[in-house]
């Protein structure tokens, strides 16, 4: 890495969100939480990357109270006894100076009946639909809309009580608030499907509940992504002028910073710019981004996914360099960092100091760990 990396430890000020650097600890599932509630070990977890240069803690995804929410019994819940667990996750990343988010999320139709904390419900999807154009159950009902916007925005109303610093509302990778998005698994002929735009109306009505429970100030986070679980080469938008209008309800409804989910932060999102996903939304909205994917590590996680391991080479370090240069071109704010973080908690201080050679490659064996 020829290029400092100092600017990415720069404190920033993104509305009411006072962050001492500009590394993200990104929301990564470890299902380490049995019947939902996360214990000390979750908290010393969250703690160990606070206290090494980590700006924001954004917490694994945790399950809103939705019955068909939840897709098992280790992974953390956001209501009941669980937020117990979650005040002590905050007290602990506090005590050592760090901000944290909770990531608020609900699986969908990637549950299937009979697994997690409520087996016997049924999933949830728009039309019922998982990977077009198979129908598997079915469809949401009004009133199934309309208790899923209220458990959002009960995890929001919590979350600001339990003291944490924001939310981060899960809207991507073809869990349930994406598949609203999705052309391919909404099919409805009511106001919550149609085309690319009204498609966005229940995050919007979503998000707008959450802000309404908090109130102006405190900072809600969407993460969205063009791409599914279902179909890696699916797309919301294909331009920047569609982009920009799917993103304009969503801005209108409350979001403060988006959190654009790629696999590679360096590839350009759209033909003719350099600019990636988080670039295009901070110059589509004038909203904080924050960028992802794949930093330092030289494969990207889908890779990692299927058993792959992933290292830092040459190729990785000047990626490096390329990301200190976007933010100090002001591409995007903050960079969220994944696996690199999951293996070596004090990658952000060893970054900070200049000990790349120090970083502790990512093994798929670190999945099983929860240090």
């Amino acid at each position: 890495m020829g290029k400092s990396p100092a600017v990415l430890f720069d404190p920033v000020q993104l509305g009411n969100l006072s962050l001492a650097n500009r590394i993200v600890m990104a929301p990564m599932t470890r299902a380490f939480s049995p019947n939902g509630i996360p214990g000390q070990n979750v908290a010393d977890y969250y703690r160990r990357r606070a206290e090494n240069d980590v700006g924001l803690v954004i917490t694994e995804g945790t399950n809103v109270n939705h019955p068909s929410a939840n897709m098992s019994d280790q992974i953390p819940v956001f209501y009941g006894d669980a937020l117990e667990g979650w005040a002590k996750v905050v007290e602990d990343v506090h005590k050592v100076g760090g901000k944290i988010a909770p990531q608020l999320w609900h699986v969908g139709m990637m549950r299937k009946q009979g697994m997690g904390i409520h087996p016997d419900a049924p999933s949830s999807g728009p039309s019922g639909i998982n990977k077009p154009p198979k129908v598997v159950t079915d469809p949401m009902t009004l009133e199934d809309i309309n208790a899923v916007i209220k458990a959002f925005a009960d995890g929001a109303r919590d979350a600001k009580k339990l003291g944490f610093d924001a939310i981060e509302i899960h809207g991507a990778h073809g869990y349930l608030v994406d598949l609203f998005f999705w052309e391919g698994s909404n099919i409805r002929d009511d106001d919550f499907g149609g085309d690319l735009i009204s498609r966005t109306k229940f995050a919007s009505e979503l998000i707008a509940a959450c802000r309404a429970e908090v109130g102006a100030d405190f900072p809600i986070i969407l993460r969205y992504s063009q791409w599914k679980q279902q179909d890696f080469a699916a797309r919301l938008a294909q331009t920047e002028d569609q982009l920009a209008g799917w993103l304009e309800p969503l801005t209108n409804a409350g979001v403060d910073i988006y959190h654009c989910s790629t696999r590679r932060f360096w590839e350009p999102e759209f033909e003719g710019s350099n600019l990636n996903l988080a670039g295009w939304t901070k110059k589509l909205t004038g909203k904080p981004t924050i960028s992802v994917g794949s930093v330092s590590l030289n494969q990207e996680f889908i890779a990692s996914m299927a058993g792959a391991d992933a290292g830092h080479d040459d190729e990785t370090l000047s990626h490096m360099d390329e990301l200190v240069e976007r933010v100090e071109n002001d591409e995007f704010d903050l960079i969220a960092v994944g696996r690199a973080l999951l293996c070596d908690p004090e990658w952000g201080t060893k970054l900070k100091e200049n000990r790349m050679a120090d970083f502790v490659p990512y093994t798929k064996a670190a999945d099983a760990t929860l240090y």
